[in-house]
C-alpha cells in the first residue's frame, strides 16, 4: 500500500498541476457524506501542488453547492479540520552521477467541514454562510464555470 502512495505522489509530483475543483479522483478532489437531513460532511483532498488555502476554499465551495443542491440557503460550519498528509520519495541512485538518491517530502493538503444547513437564516453569533454568495465569490476567485 505504501508503494502505491509513493507511486501516486511521484506521478503527481512529475505532472506539476494542482488539483482542480472536481469530484474526488486519482489526483484528489471533493467528496461528501450526508449525516442527517440537514447535516453533511464535506472534504477536499489536494495533491502536492495544491495550497492549503485552495483546499480550504474548495471544501467551503463544495459545502455551499451541497447546501443549495439540497434545498437550503444558509449553512454553519460546526467542525472544520485542515490537515496535510506527508510522504517521502527518494530518487534512485546512479553510480556515475548521484551515488545517493535524493529524498523529497511531498505534502498533500486536505480540508474537511461538517456543516449544518438551514432554509432560513438562523439566529446566532457564529458565522452564518449564505451559500449563494459563497458560491459566487469562490467561483469568481478561481475562475470556475458551471460547465467544468
Amino acid at each position: 500500500m505504501r508503494i502505491f502512495f509513493i507511486l501516486c505522489a511521484l506521478l503527481i509530483f512529475l505532472s506539476g498541476c494542482a488539483t482542480t475543483y472536481q469530484p474526488e479522483g486519482f489526483t484528489g478532489g471533493y467528496s461528501e457524506s450526508q449525516l442527517g437531513d440537514n447535516i453533511f460532511q464535506v472534504s477536499f483532498r489536494g495533491n502536492s501542488y495544491t495550497g492549503h488555502e485552495i483546499a480550504s476554499d474548495f471544501a467551503l465551495l463544495r459545502s455551499a453547492e451541497l447546501t443549495l443542491q439540497n434545498g437550503f440557503r444558509y449553512f454553519v460550519i460546526v467542525k472544520s479540520v485542515n490537515d496535510s498528509s506527508v510522504s517521502a520519495y527518494t530518487t534512485p541512485s546512479q553510480i556515475t552521477t548521484t551515488p545517493i538518491g535524493e529524498t523529497y517530502d511531498i505534502a498533500m493538503p486536505s480540508a474537511s467541514n461538517t456543516i449544518l444547513c438551514f432554509k432560513d437564516k438562523p439566529e446566532g453569533d457564529g458565522i452564518i454562510y449564505d451559500a449563494t454568495r459563497v458560491t459566487q465569490v469562490l467561483k469568481k476567485k478561481y475562475r470556475i464555470t458551471d460547465e467544468q
